[in-house]
């Protein structure tokens, strides 16, 4: 069990995924995103394995979670400086989103 004051620790954002390339060098197959958090986070990049699921046209413009405030982790030559969440069955990863479209940069609490 982690305490109540541990996941206020983590600070998960809304953002708006604004590119996406593929990412041939990574071991499992994924994507660089290229993400929106608004003021004052504002861009940041991450790689996801969401490859069976979503397309790169289907993402471009859409809503995500992520995980803001994790150290930067070298994924080969790339940094990912946040982490988008989803839910994992298999190969296969359902992103978290918000129900409509809201600001970006909002917290999840």
């Amino acid at each position: 069990e982690i305490t109540w004051s541990d996941f206020k620790k983590m600070e998960m954002r809304i953002g708006t995924i604004l590119s996406v390339r593929d990412f041939p060098e990574a071991l499992k197959s994924s994507y660089q995103l290229l993400i929106d958090f608004g003021a004052p986070l504002g861009i940041k990049k991450t790689s996801a394995q969401i490859t069976t699921l979503y397309t790169k046209e289907a993402l471009i413009g859409r809503q995500i979670v992520a995980v803001v405030n994790f150290p930067r982790k070298q994924i080969g030559r790339f940094i990912s400086e946040c982490l988008v969440l989803g839910a994992i069955s298999g190969k296969d990863v359902t992103l978290l989103h918000p129900g409509i479209q809201v600001e970006n940069g909002l917290r999840i609490n």
